[in-house]
C-alpha cells in the first residue's frame, strides 16, 4: 500500500494541534484564520488558472466540452459546477460535464474504492466519446487518485486537452497535463480532510474557469447575465427583467415587454432596444458578432 504520509495535504496542521479541546468560538477562529489562506493561494497559481481558461474557450469555440473529473469532493465539485452553468448562461448541458468515481450514487454517499479503479475511468471516457475537440479536467485535492490520472491518460490517448488540478507540489506529484494547477493549501485543519481548504479551492477554481470562459464566449455584458434562462423560475425571469432595465434605462413594465418580443433572451432585448432593431434583425447582428453583445452594440455595422 502507497504511503501518502509525505503528500502536504495529508500532513498535521501544526496550528490546528488542540482543535478538540477548544471551546466553539475559539475554534471558529482557527477554521476562519485556515481559510483567510485560501485566496492566496489561488492567486499564486494565476498563471495556469489563466491558461485554463483560454484552452477551454477556444474549445467551446470549436464546439468542444470541458469534461471534469474527480472522486469524492472533487468530482461532486465537478459534478456542481457543470449543473451550474446552464441555468446561469443559457449554456447547452453538453458544454460542461462531470465525471464522478463510482457514478451517480456517489454523488449522494462514497463508494469506496471507487477512486482506485483506473479501468472504469477508460471505460467512462470512452463512454462519453472524449475527443480532440474536448478538455478533460482531473480534479485531485491530494493529486495521486488513480481514477482522474487513468482518465487524463485515455482522454490524451483519444486527442483531447487535459488540465489536472491539486493542492499539493509538482514535486509530491507528478501529472501528465497541457496545463498543470497546483493551489498549496497547505495542511487541513481536520487532518487529511480536504473537503475543508482545498475543497474551498477548487470551488474557487472551477467558478474562475467556467465563469471566465463564459465571459469569452459573450454570456457576459458588463457584469451581467445576459444569456441565463428565463423560462427556468420566476427568479430568473425577474433578473432578467432588471438585466434589461440596468442596461436601457427602460421601466418594468416597458423591460418586461421587450423582453416578452425578444422571446425571453435578455442579450436579444438589449440590442434590439439600443440598437432600434427588430428581434430578428438583433439577432442577426448578434450572430455577425458571434454572440457578443459588446461587439454587436458598439461596432459599427459595414
Amino acid at each position: 500500500m502507497q504511503d501518502r504520509g509525505h503528500l502536504l495535504t495529508e500532513q498535521r496542521n501544526q496550528r490546528t494541534l488542540a482543535l478538540d479541546s477548544l471551546p466553539i468560538a475559539d475554534a471558529f477562529d482557527v477554521m476562519n484564520a485556515e481559510d483567510q489562506s485560501i485566496p492566496r493561494a489561488v492567486a499564486a497559481a494565476k498563471s495556469d488558472i489563466v491558461m485554463a481558461v483560454k484552452i477551454v474557450s477556444a474549445a467551446w469555440q470549436c464546439g468542444g466540452r470541458l469534461i471534469y473529473v474527480g472522486a469524492g469532493t472533487s468530482g461532486r465539485l465537478g459534478v456542481l459546477d457543470a449543473s451550474e452553468c446552464p441555468p446561469t448562461f443559457r449554456s447547452d448541458p453538453k458544454m460542461v460535464r462531470g465525471i464522478i468515481a463510482g457514478g451517480k450514487k456517489a454523488l449522494w454517499r462514497s463508494v469506496e474504492g471507487a477512486e482506485d479503479d483506473p479501468k472504469a475511468a477508460e471505460r467512462e471516457v470512452r463512454r462519453m466519446k472524449v475527443g480532440k475537440h474536448d478538455i478533460v479536467m482531473g480534479i485531485a485535492a491530494g493529486g495521486t487518485t488513480t481514477y482522474v490520472h487513468a482518465a487524463l491518460a485515455e482522454a490524451k490517448r483519444r486527442g483531447a486537452k487535459t488540465i489536472f488540478f491539486a493542492c499539493v507540489p509538482k514535486s509530491q506529484v507528478k501529472a501528465k497535463a497541457d496545463v498543470d494547477i497546483r493551489v498549496i493549501t497547505g495542511p487541513e485543519v481536520l487532518t487529511g480532510s480536504t473537503r475543508l481548504k482545498a475543497g474551498t479551492a477548487t470551488k474557487l477554481v472551477l467558478n474562475m474557469i467556467t465563469t471566465l470562459s463564459m465571459v469569452q464566449l459573450g454570456k457576459v455584458y458588463g457584469n451581467l447575465m445576459v444569456d441565463l434562462n428565463t423560462y427556468a423560475c420566476r427568479k430568473l425571469v425577474d433578473r432578467a427583467t432588471r438585466v434589461v432595465m440596468s442596461v436601457t434605462g427602460l421601466s418594468r413594465d416597458e423591460a418586461t415587454k421587450l423582453l416578452r418580443e425578444a422571446r425571453g433572451r435578455a442579450k436579444t432585448a438589449i440590442v434590439m432596444n439600443l440598437k432600434g432593431l427588430s428581434r430578428q434583425a438583433a439577432e442577426r447582428l448578434l450572430e455577425k458578432h458571434d454572440g457578443i453583445a459588446r461587439d454587436a452594440i458598439e461596432r459599427k455595422t459595414k
